[in-house]
């Protein structure tokens, strides 16, 4: 059955380009010899996520996949700085996981408030006017800006909850969170019903509240894809307790016990860190159950020699749901808070393909101009400003020819070496 709720998406973004410097020279009547004064490129727009909390699912990622931040311009003369790239902020639920989508690593949990960068946009090239010497005043060249990051990744929607109602379809639990909160679900008898998981806040007292989440209903198979359960259960994930809704009144012919264990099936199955999780069980709708039935009692025994607490209540007609909100209170007092998941990803070293040969040539005053696009690409991941990074630079460099091929073209030590934006004097 489709539905209409989005907790999974995939997309790619791109930072801008940084702009590039510029070539110039200050021409003004009566000033003679006025010198390099080409500008800088402006620097790459970022791309930034940051939390909406008036969003709660990944349907705007449905349609659109590819999102670009905008390029830095080109410097230009009288030593004016291109304009920087616009940055381009892509705002998500509270609650997502960002995921490289070649390794599944962990990027960023977006659970909290700050902005986080997601592609950092490319350093602006520089232009002449860095390059004047004393021994060279005149030079004829600028560095061309550098690429922003690119990441393929994908947007996974964990619900931040401290209490997840699970249960079976049309047991009561979108009628519960209406009643305890000020959430307003869509109520109907049918299975299926909720389509997306709602959240409420949960007032006890003053200064005592806590986040409830109806989970949509779990049938069994659903840890295996089955029905709409599979896409659910990761909302479970982040719930510090768990209320399991049973319809005890056997309204639709169904057995509690049978109820009850396969929903903690579905659950262990899933993750059995889940299957773990601290649990009270709410036997519903007590208000219709027939005189003779035996279910509540044959429940009550059968979750209370596993531990677990069994609260009669009957949602519909708001009878024990004040008790099933002090004890809920009262649980979460004692456990640790909703989890928020670590980073895993470490940015790869950039796949170097060195076929390309490189444009080396000198100028008149003797500085060697290098370019070619795996080095401006190498470039664009180190930082020099850190001693390991440049070593690891060095490396890339010698173990792709580049120091032989500068002294096979007769480059001698003191020469000025410029690549892009670095420069440094050769020594061998």
């Amino acid at each position: 059955m489709a539905t209409s709720f989005i907790d999974k998406a995939r997309i790619s973004v791109r930072a801008g380009n940084g702009g590039n410097g510029s070539v110039s020279f200050h021409r003004e009547k009566y000033v003679a010899a006025g010198g390099p004064d080409g500008g800088d490129g402006g620097r790459g727009g970022s791309i930034i996520l940051q939390v909406d909390d008036n969003m709660s699912t990944l349907m705007d990622f449905r349609y659109k996949r590819k999102y670009e931040a905008g390029n830095g311009a080109d410097g230009q003369g009288a030593r004016k700085t291109g304009k920087d790239g616009t940055d381009l902020v892509i705002k998500v639920p509270r609650g997502t996981l960002v995921r490289d989508a070649e390794t599944g690593e962990i990027m960023q949990d977006m659970s909290g408030s700050e902005p986080y960068v997601l592609c950092k946009g490319g350093r602006g090239g520089w232009g002449n006017s860095h390059f004047a010497t004393p021994t060279r005043q005149v030079p004829r060249f600028a560095k061309a800006g550098l690429p922003g990051e690119a990441h393929d990744v994908i947007l996974e929607l964990k619900l931040l909850a401290d209490v997840g109602l699970v249960g079976f379809p049309n047991v009561g639990k979108s009628t519960l969170l209406s009643v305890v909160s000020k959430a307003q679900p869509k109520i109907a008898n049918y299975h299926f019903t909720t389509l997306f998981p709602n959240l409420g806040v949960v007032w006890v007292e003053d200064g005592v509240s806590f986040v409830m989440a109806d989970i949509p209903g779990i049938i069994e198979g659903a840890s295996e894809g089955a029905g709409l359960g599979h896409d659910f259960l990761r909302h479970v994930d982040r719930c510090r307790l768990l209320v399991h809704v049973v319809d005890v009144s056997g309204s639709e012919g169904r057995d509690p016990v049978e109820d009850f264990d396969a929903i903690n099936a579905e659950l262990k199955q899933y993750s059995p860190d889940l299957a773990e999780r601290p649990q009270i069980v709410a036997a519903n709708k007590v208000d219709i159950l027939p005189p003779d039935s035996d279910n509540l009692e044959r429940l009550r025994s059968h979750v209370e020699a596993l531990g677990y607490t069994l609260l009669e209540i009957s949602a519909a007609a708001h009878q024990g749901t004040r008790e099933l909100v002090k004890k809920t209170a009262e649980m979460l007092s004692v456990l640790p808070p909703v989890t928020v998941y670590e980073p895993e990803y470490v940015p790869k070293a950039p796949v170097i393909d060195a076929s390309a040969p490189l444009d080396i040539h000198r100028e008149d005053d003797g500085t060697w101009i290098v370019e070619g696009p795996w080095l401006r690409q190498v470039m664009g991941n180190v930082n020099f400003a850190d001693y390991e990074s440049r070593m690891w630079f060095d490396k890339v460099l010698r173990d792709n020819g580049f120091f032989q091929k500068l002294e096979e073209m007769g480059i001698q030590d003191g020469d000025i070496v410029s690549l892009y934006d670095f420069e440094f004097e050769y020594q061998r």
